[in-house]
């Protein structure tokens, strides 16, 4: 080999884009063990998280349903009746049950997961595992409520009669992306409300907007096409008609907004990896 290739081998090495996929590559291999041989704590935080929030609840689990149900009959009567809002020839209440369902999965673990790591500052300060495990957790522990709701969901469809078709193998894709993008975000925002606290504020008000920016009380077809493009840079979008798909066969999916909604989700994922991975050393120093 000549002494130019050499030279110039260096200098690609050198690059920052190289440098990125080598600081990346370094991160998986040392983070992913880490984390399969702490999978009996995830699960042990995750259990807690659940009895945390139904201790002295006097209606329990049944949270999980009230919440998106009363959500639907109040979007029902002034979306759906009031405003003859469309539902491409679905029932309203079930159109908006099926979007509510992950809606209120994200947002509820989200506004959790984004306080996990002050919340424990003590266990934080005191022993070392793997930080990400708490905003996991909180991902985790929230299934147990979307698993409630997608059971009261096949209720409210045996009520009006729908049968899903072979679409439902888009349903566990569905919750994979689900579950994808709410723990790159929880990731990305837990970590950044140890060095800034205003983000508990800030999560609330995003959560309120996203509402309205997310197909949950509307079709991905009542928007413009021209405007359909943003309204696929909000992952959650491309995932929620992944779910309407998957329980009605007659459902049309847009594959350009599903596929740039993917590609949203995962970079979301990638962006809160890091930044987690890159910030949790200064945790317990912070916090």
């Amino acid at each position: 080999m000549s002494k130019a290739s050499i030279v110039t081998q260096e200098r690609e090495s050198s690059t920052p884009i190289h440098q990125s996929r080598a600081e990346l590559r370094t991160m998986t291999g040392e983070w992913l063990p880490e984390l399969w041989r702490s999978r009996e704590l995830l699960y042990f935080l995750a259990w807690r998280d659940v009895k945390v929030r139904y201790k002295q609840a006097a209606l329990g689990a049944a949270w999980a349903i009230i919440q998106p149900l009363f959500a639907m009959l109040i979007f029902t009567f002034f979306f759906g009746r009031l405003a003859n809002m469309p539902s491409d020839g679905i029932p309203y209440s079930l159109f908006c049950f099926c979007a509510l369902v992950p809606w209120t999965y994200f947002s509820g673990t989200l506004g959790q997961a984004s306080n996990s790591l002050v919340s424990n500052t003590n266990l934080i300060t005191k022993v070392y595992f793997p930080r990400v495990l708490l905003p996991a957790a909180s991902t985790v522990s929230g299934l147990l409520d979307f698993a409630i709701g997608s059971a009261f969901l096949v209720v409210l469809m045996a009520y009006y009669g729908v049968r899903p078709g072979w679409t439902l193998v888009l349903w566990p894709l569905a919750v994979l992306n689900m579950l994808v993008v709410t723990l790159g975000a929880s990731m990305f925002f837990a970590g950044l409300n140890v060095r800034y606290r205003d983000v508990k504020y800030v999560i609330p008000f995003l959560i309120q907007l996203g509402l309205f920016v997310t197909p949950v009380i509307y079709p991905a077809s009542f928007v413009p096409a021209r405007l359909r493009p943003l309204l696929a840079l909000n992952p959650l979008s491309g995932i929620i008609e992944m779910f309407r798909a998957s329980l009605f066969p007659q459902r049309h999916l847009d594959l350009q907004l599903v596929a740039i909604s993917l590609v949203t989700t995962f970079l979301i994922f990638a962006i809160g990896a890091v930044y987690f991975r890159n910030s949790e050393k200064t945790f317990a120093d912070i916090i």
